[in-house]
């Protein structure tokens, strides 16, 4: 009898408000334990990414929501990659200066991580991304031009060759909400993470390749009251480097069986 690999799919739902997992990358220290006792460990970004910060778990396949609904379905399988080209796409509606930031991030994961990044796409359009509540409390988003990040999307792969996809949109910046207060102090739910999981699906839906999305915000005003869970996010101008550290080594192709 083969002996298959003990694996184990680890599922925090985005945009609820998970007691574990439900702010800035606090669910990674879980997803760290479970691939002690596993052989391999199968998760989303919602549970390995923490703003800027990430940790290298040489044994997980990391997967963009969608494809891991598809995988849990039996409609899609996993192939491990040891590296991905990965393309990054820039919302138009970034301000300059803002935007400048993103490219420098992905710049020094070149330097500093060696990654295989392609030279950056900017949408025809802005994106529009509004943020939603629903009644129950969790959060979602919508894309107005949802047709322009496809198009980006599509001239990173058939162009420059990107096997998997970051994307940053600019997210509406609304310092003063009574949502964004209490995720500062680790309460409530993410504001923003339905809306990156619908952009994150749309393109794995589409293309079915890895995507993992990363919001483009204003800094923070300075609070000394910041919740440790929810510190990660007060990091600096740019939440891109988890995301780019994460497609070298653990991302998995999504195939259709």
């Amino acid at each position: 009898m083969l002996n298959r690999p003990y694996t184990v799919v680890l599922i925090i739902p985005t945009g609820i408000g998970a007691a574990i997992g439900g702010c800035a990358g606090d669910g990674l220290p879980v997803a760290r334990a479970i691939a002690q006792v596993a052989d391999r460990l199968i998760t989303h970004p919602n549970v390995l990414n923490g703003a800027q910060l990430y940790w290298n778990v040489p044994n997980a396949l990391y997967v963009e929501g969608y494809g891991l609904d598809q995988f849990a379905a039996g409609q899609w399988g996993l192939r491990p990659v040891h590296q991905n080209r990965v393309g990054l796409v820039l919302d138009q509606g970034i301000e300059p200066d803002l935007q400048l930031r993103q490219i420098q991030a992905a710049d020094a994961t070149r330097a500093t991580l060696g990654l295989n990044l392609t030279d950056y796409v900017v949408t025809d359009a802005p994106l529009n991304v509004s943020l939603k509540t629903a009644a129950s409390g969790a959060t979602w988003g919508t894309i107005q031009n949802s047709d322009s990040l496809l198009r980006a999307v599509e001239r990173s792969i058939n162009q420059a060759g990107a096997e998997a996809i970051a994307v940053v949109a600019r997210f509406p910046d609304d310092l003063d909400s009574e949502a964004l207060q209490h995720y500062r102090q680790g309460e409530g739910v993410d504001p923003l993470a339905g809306a990156e999981a619908v952009i994150s699906h749309l393109v794995v839906r589409t293309f079915q390749i890895p995507c993992a999305h990363a919001p483009a915000l204003s800094p923070l005003p300075l609070d000394a009251q910041v919740a440790p869970r929810s510190a990660a996010e007060e990091l600096g101008y740019t939440f891109l480097p988890c995301v780019l550290g994460w497609f070298e080594p653990c991302a998995s192709v999504c195939c259709p069986v």
